[in-house]
């Protein structure tokens, strides 16, 4: 049988009616999944994207603008005497030395090196620009956090069909506490975070292009000319997410969690479309024209970038392990066929994978800030970053001030979380919501590969590229209230009423725990004001 490859899906498109809006719980994107034979093309396109477009940018560049004043604002504080504080003191010395290096950071300290090089060379990007200061370290990241800002306004607003929708996301994303101050900090979450979340939209853009080209095959009634329908042409989205992929487990290894994790999101998005399209054998089909494609974007080229992101230490004379062959590793063992860069490498890699193994808390110590996944979802054990008290901090108007960084989610956010992802599965389930699907495989992600081996020593912080998820779904749950476009306009005003004051709550919440994310001096009766769980005390 003649196969095609599909092109250009712009014969497929149709103009949005009222029925299509999508502000609240009208059904988005698939048919039920066990449809096979579609009556028109619009069943494999699902509803259409917002008509507002030029609305939906300004509704982006504003909400962006505020997100970048209140991440940049104060950015060179605090600091302990003008050197880093927390964690950054791993990150920012060594992304000093790769400045002074040749890209290298050795870590004498420690005789390893234990986290990829990428996010320590954007943080020293910031510091070759504004030199070794608060504003230098933290520069990079506070750009990481307006930029996820940016991208979770416009995938929110491709997921819910709704500009309204897409601007509450962004505005939930910049009153999140965790996802503030690690925007402020020289640490690496904040990029792992970006580039997850990058990969996650570009992912999704893939997914309407797949079904766009689909529709026009649909449209052309050539679905049949192969039992295992069309090939698909190059994907340029999901070729962009296997680069953002990599870029992610170049900044930690935890992005391999979500490499897995979306690979299989978009097989399955793959036969979802290969079924709606009426495909005779769709199982075979995403196997034969989706899935061995798919093994070089998310699988084999993550890897490429990653190796890619060690530029300066396949370059370097002195990088860790550069030349481990002959002191390290014997000549003519089981690597001896790699040439010895290679097996330098691979030696190098096992010992950071020793090192991570062996970060439990019986060998570490008990750290008083340490906490365990199931305490996650809620924020129940945030994290001092930061405080002084006594005649070191002035300006709170009394005698008794104290200045305090502390990574804790707004609870307004992430205290309904267990609800909002319940009710997220339930939809799964009951109604093969894809949307869903996309936000707790994304969550799950990032949390439930912690589950594995609890003894090791956790942080708070990792949750860090999981608070966008928790907002799209928190979004999606906003737009059930909401309801429908062209329900009664009672039904629209209370819907309206509850929404908004909910976002109001975690505005009013986020404003009222900034100080103690920002550092800023208060009193220690306010301090202990904002302090409203006992688990949120040393």
């Amino acid at each position: 049988m003649a196969t095609h490859t599909v092109g250009s899906p712009r014969h497929a498109s149709r103009p949005a009616s009222d029925d299509d809006s999508a502000d609240g719980n009208t059904p988005v994107g698939d048919s039920p999944p066990f449809t096979r034979a579609p009556a028109d093309p619009r069943d494999v396109l699902g509803a259409p994207p917002p008509t507002d477009r030029l609305r939906g940018w300004i509704v982006t560049a504003v909400i962006t603008l505020v997100a970048a004043v209140v991440r940049f604002a104060g950015l060179g504080h605090p600091t302990d005497g003008g050197t880093p504080v927390f964690d950054e003191k791993h990150y920012v010395p060594q992304a000093w030395q790769m400045l002074r290096n040749g890209g290298v950071e050795d870590n004498p300290g420690f005789e390893l090196v234990v986290h990829p090089p990428l996010g320590k060379q954007l943080i020293a990007i910031g510091e070759l620009v504004f030199g070794y200061n608060g504003v230098g370290w933290r520069v990079s990241a506070a750009l990481a956090g307006v930029l996820c800002v940016f991208l979770l306004v416009r995938v929110a607003r491709r997921l819910t069909r709704s500009t309204l929708l897409g601007g509450v996301a962004g505005v939930l994303l910049i009153c999140d506490g965790l996802s503030h101050v690690q925007s402020r900090m020289g640490m690496l979450d904040i990029f792992s975070a970006l580039f997850v979340l990058a990969a996650f939209c570009t992912m999704v853009c893939d997914r309407d292009d797949v079904r766009a080209r689909m529709a026009v095959v649909v449209a052309q009634r050539r679905v049949h000319d192969s039992p295992f329908g069309p090939r698909m042409g190059v994907r340029w989205w999901r070729l962009a997410t296997g680069v953002l992929l990599g870029m992610g487990c170049a900044v930690k290894w935890s992005g391999i969690y979500w490499v897995l994790a979306f690979a299989v999101l978009t097989v399955l998005w793959d036969l979802t479309t290969r079924r709606n399209a009426g495909v005779r054998r769709p199982w075979w089909g995403t196997i034969r024209r989706d899935v061995l494609p798919g093994v070089w974007a998310l699988a084999l080229l993550p890897v490429l970038v990653y190796l890619a992101s060690w530029w300066a230490w396949w370059g370097s004379e002195t990088a860790v392990d550069r030349y481990a062959v002959g002191e390290k590793v014997q000549p003519g063992g089981l690597l001896s066929f790699l040439p010895e860069a290679f097996q330098g490498f691979v030696y190098f890699q096992g010992k950071v994978l020793e090192f991570h193994q062996g970060l439990t808390t019986a060998s570490a110590g008990v750290h008083p800030w340490e906490s365990k996944p199931w305490t996650w979802p809620m924020g129940l054990r945030p994290m001092l970053y930061y405080y002084a008290s006594g005649q070191d901090v002035t300006g709170c108007g009394s005698t008794d001030c104290v200045s305090a960084v502390m990574l804790v989610g707004t609870p307004a956010l992430w205290w309904p979380a267990i609800p909002v992802l319940l009710f997220g599965l339930w939809r799964l389930v009951t109604r093969f919501d894809w949307r869903w699907a996309a936000v707790l495989v994304a969550y799950g992600a990032g949390i439930v590969p912690w589950f594995l081996d609890i003894s090791r020593q956790m942080f708070f912080f990792y949750m860090t590229p999981l608070v966008p998820f928790l907002v799209i779904g928190t979004v999606l749950v906003m737009g059930e209230i909401l309801g429908r476009a062209g329900a009664s306009k009672e039904r629209r005003q209370t819907g309206l009423l509850v929404v908004g004051l909910w976002v109001g709550l975690i505005v009013a919440n986020f404003i009222w725990l900034f100080p103690i994310l920002d550092g800023l001096p208060i009193t220690a009766a306010q301090w202990d004001a904002e302090l409203w769980l006992p688990s949120w005390r040393a």
